[in-house]
């Protein structure tokens, strides 16, 4: 068996029962229950939510995104081994944690597979909540053409790129385009300020403006926690995204949760503490794969400027990376996940069978 087949690259096309369209992101695909298997799972498991609730199967891949477009190696390896069960562990370990000391929920009710979830339908808060505890990547290229405000927020001059800020900065964005909001451009991932989301809570998603300090207390909360278990690794956490939502449990109380993935090398930048103390930036994240990138091609124009998308998008689809490439890419993923996890990454030789297989015996949907 090669090693292109064991990557899982395509994720939708799973027989599992469903009525709707399967959603399909840049790593991972939703597919959506029917009501009788959701309510079938609920009961025979267990799970600590509304007897009605939407369930969906959330199957993660191999796929590696970076600047907004799908890259491929040679030899038909679609995707990097080991990268989609990496980043399942690392997000699994986190909410676990997260959980353990009583921060809040998460959307996973059940982990059948290393590659797949069971998770619970979230109203989600349409902001990217983005937090910073280094200046580097897109803030230090605004930092060092003389922007100083970020979010509304000022920050001092004097700054050298890769220092520590005097405290945790909160920089978020839009999730999706949102319309109507006085001064927020109707655009996917735009910056925002506090005041911006104060005015327009319940446009963001908040059920109460009181949510706002609780999300913000679970982002500081969260971030600190892996900081800290990161720097007991000699590892730095630079910067990271969560994502937040609503769900309504078995006593039907809504709660604020975390979903999306957390503190995985795809939505983070952690370092190598050592290499920083010495002076040098060692990536133990997708950050490393989007700089081999930039100096792979001979115009790293194309990645940055949103303007040549539809060059970007030719460059990612007619270029077929070296398996070098995508195998340095693996042990960087698999690395970073079994010194945070303690635990090996598997490596399966038929993901998808597997898949197949314990939802059709273990949870009965597949027919």
């Amino acid at each position: 068996m090669s090693l292109a087949d064991k990557v899982l690259a395509v994720n939708n096309d799973l027989p599992i029962r469903t009525e709707l369209p399967v959603h399909s992101g840049k790593v991972r695909s939703v597919y959506w229950l029917t009501e009788a298997d959701s309510r079938r799972l609920i009961q025979e498991k267990g799970y600590n939510v509304a007897a009605d609730a939407p369930l969906a199967i959330m199957v993660i891949s191999d796929r590696i995104s970076a600047f907004d477009c799908i890259w491929k190696g040679e030899g038909g390896m679609n995707g990097v081994p080991g990268k989609g069960a990496a980043l399942n562990a690392v997000s699994n370990h986190w909410f676990r944690l997260f959980r353990e000391q009583g921060l809040a929920d998460s959307h996973i009710l059940d982990i059948p597979h290393p590659f797949v979830w069971i998770v619970q339908k979230a109203r989600p808060i349409m902001i990217e909540a983005i937090a910073r505890q280094y200046i580097t990547g897109s803030m230090w290229r605004s930092y060092s053409k003389g922007e100083r405000e970020f979010c509304g927020i000022e920050i001092a001059d004097g700054l050298e790129k890769d220092q520590k800020l005097p405290g945790l900065l909160i920089t978020p964005s839009t999730k999706g385009i949102l319309k109507g909001i006085l001064g927020v451009p109707e655009v996917d991932d735009v910056n925002i300020t506090r005041k911006d989301i104060e005015a327009n809570y319940q446009a963001f998603n908040f059920s109460c403006s009181d949510d706002i300090e609780r999300y913000e207390a679970l982002l500081k909360e969260g971030f600190d926690l892996i900081s800290e278990t990161l720097s007991g690794l000699d590892q730095v956490f630079v910067d990271t995204k969560f994502e937040f939502g609503y769900v309504t449990d078995a006593e039907g109380c809504e709660k604020l949760i975390y979903m999306d993935e957390v503190g995985t090398p795809d939505s983070s930048r952690i370092w190598d503490g050592a290499a920083y103390r010495d002076g040098r930036v060692v990536e133990n994240s997708k950050e490393g794969f989007r700089q081999l990138l930039l100096n792979h091609f001979p115009d790293p124009d194309i990645l940055l400027n949103k303007d040549r998308m539809e060059e970007r998008q030719a460059l990612a689809a007619d270029n077929e990376l070296p398996e070098s490439v995508l195998m340095d890419v693996s042990r960087t993923y698999t690395g970073i996940a079994e010194k945070i996890t303690g635990q090996p990454v598997h490596l399966s030789d038929n993901p998808k069978a597997e898949i197949v297989e314990i939802l059709k015996n273990e949870y009965g949907l597949i027919d």
